[in-house]
Parts: structure tokens; sequence; C-alpha cells
């Protein structure tokens, strides 16, 4: 009998300290309420006490950062732009006492968190440009944001520790008809391009055929001068030759005479016997019964000396 009241007095104080001892994990801070009145605050991991309840009780908050998705948010930009925005935060409990008196758990907390969220990304891009936020300081505007929201969350016991802007596009209309608008503006540079580019071409081809025709008319004109030169030559030489033996190159034409005048074929000749043409026929020497006939040749010769080559 004594033995069972023992082990059922054992169960009760195992339940009672069970009932008195509470542990804290790494990434947790409790606090400890009285009567629902905050008695103490427990941030250091570890096994720790309390009284039983209804008398104390328990409630565990997050140490870790948290995350603050905000749904797509649209606003206006100082140049009248109209944006879609997509941001997020983070952010931590820095002071579990206010966090409890003011929104008690983070759904609350993601709420009110939101509301000044979106009202500081309103603001913020109400008084920056759209290329601003896109390009030129999208930095200095998330760090404007946090700031605001920073000031706004500490009234609830909470540090924001970033923000940051995944994405701030034009709405899908707007940015059609900007997409349009950029194919055309290429569409015309490159219609411009192409356009430079032919009269480019065309100045080129007219010089280029411009320079062709003046080198082949020097060409021909160096040309001409150069055969009139080897003509004068030409005739030189034979005028020289003549010179030194008249009576050689008398025979010589004679004989280039025959040759050309003679050659198989229909050409027919009708001449006289004692044609001064046949006197080499008569004489080795082309003595001729006519004189005159002789001296007309000889001053003939060199003048009708040019197809000899």
């Amino acid at each position: 009998m004594r033995s069972g009241i023992l082990v059922i007095l054992l169960a009760i104080v195992a339940v009672a300290a069970y009932a008195c001892m509470f542990i804290v994990n790494p990434t947790q801070q409790a606090l400890v309420l009285t009567f629902g009145r905050i008695d103490k605050v427990v941030q250091e991991p570890g096994l720790n006490f309390k009284l039983p309840s209804p008398f104390q009780n328990v409630v565990y908050l997050d140490k870790r950062i948290l995350d603050l998705n905000m749904p797509p948010l649209e606003a206006i930009a100082a140049d009248k732009k109209r944006l879609v925005v997509d941001a997020f935060a983070r952010y931590k409990i820095s002071n579990p006492v206010l966090f409890y008196q003011r929104v008690q758990n983070v759904r609350v907390a993601n709420q009110r968190l939101s509301t000044f969220l979106q009202s500081s990304l309103r603001s913020e891009l109400g008084r920056t440009s759209f290329s601003a936020v896109v390009r030129d300081n999208r930095s200095g505007v998330m760090e404007n944001i946090r700031r605001d929201v920073s000031a706004s969350a500490s009234e609830l016991g909470i540090e924001v520790v970033d923000v940051k802007i995944r994405r701030a596009d034009l709405p899908e209309a707007n940015s059609q008809a900007i997409f349009g608008r950029m194919q055309t503006e290429r569409q015309r540079e490159a219609t411009e391009l192409r356009a430079q580019g032919e009269e480019q071409a065309r100045r080129i081809r007219s010089r280029a055929d411009r320079d062709a025709a003046v080198l082949v008319a020097e060409a021909k004109r160096d040309a001409e001068i150069v055969r009139g030169e080897g003509d004068a030559q030409r005739n030189k030489i034979f005028a020289e030759a003549f010179n030194q033996d008249p009576d050689f190159f008398a025979f010589y034409r004679s004989m280039q005479a025959y040759e050309a005048g003679l050659k198989q074929g229909d050409t027919n000749l009708v001449l006289s016997p004692d044609s001064s043409f046949f006197r080499y026929f008569k004489d080795p020497l082309g003595a001729s019964p006519k004189a005159e006939d002789s001296t007309a040749v000889r001053s003939q010769a060199p003048v009708s000396a040019a197809p000899a080559q």
C-alpha cells in the first residue's frame, strides 16, 4: 500500500517537474508569461524553469532572419511611368517584448510589414525616375526604402535587415508599345545606314570607274606615244639602210612585192612585159630601159618599206 502511494507521489512530482521545465533552441527566444503578463525573456539556448500552467506559460519566437515576400505592386514613377515592382524584405525580431505586445506572432507581423513596404515603395518610386530604378540608382533606391521601412518596423520590435527589388518592369501593354517603338527606331536606323552604305558604294564605284577610265586613257596615250616612237625609229632605220645601198634596198622591196603580188589565188595582174615591175626577171641587176622608172621605184621605196618588219 505504501509502495503504491510512493509511486503515485513520484509520478506527481515528475509531472510537476516536467511542467516546470522548458527548453529553448538556438534558433528561438522565449517569453515567460505570468497570467498573460510578460515576466521573463529568455534568449540563450538551454534548459529553463517556470511555474506550471496555468500560472506561467511560454511563448517561443524565432531568432533567425525571416522572409517577407510581397505580391507585385503597381506604382507610378516620378516621370509618370507606371511600374510593376516585385520586392521582398528580410527582417528579424530585435525586441521580443515589444514584438509580442504589438503583433504577437509572425503572421500579423508580415501583414504590418507588407503595409509599410508597399507605402515606402510607392513613396520612393514617386520621387524617382524609371531609369534610376531600373539602371542608374537601383541600390540607392533600395537603401532608402530599407531605412524607411526599418524606421516604421522598429515600433514593432523588428529590425529590417534588407530590402530588394527583384523586378521593376513596365506593364505588359506599355512594354509591347515600347518594344514596338524600339523596333521601329531600329528599323529606321537600319534603313538610314543602308542608304548611307549605298551612297558610299555608288561614290566609290564612280570614283573607281573614273580612275579606271583615266588609267586606260593614259595607257592608250602612252602606248600610242611608244608606238609612234617605234614607227619613227623603224622609218629612220629603213631610211638609213636605203641610203647605204639603194640598189639592194630596191631589190629587196621588189622581192617583197613579188611575194605579195604573185601568191596563189584568184588575183589576176594585167601588166606590160616591159614594166619596171618585172625588171629583175630580165636582168638580175635590175636594169630598166627607162631610167625614169628606176628613179621612181627608188624614190618610192622608203615610203612603201613600212610593211616589211
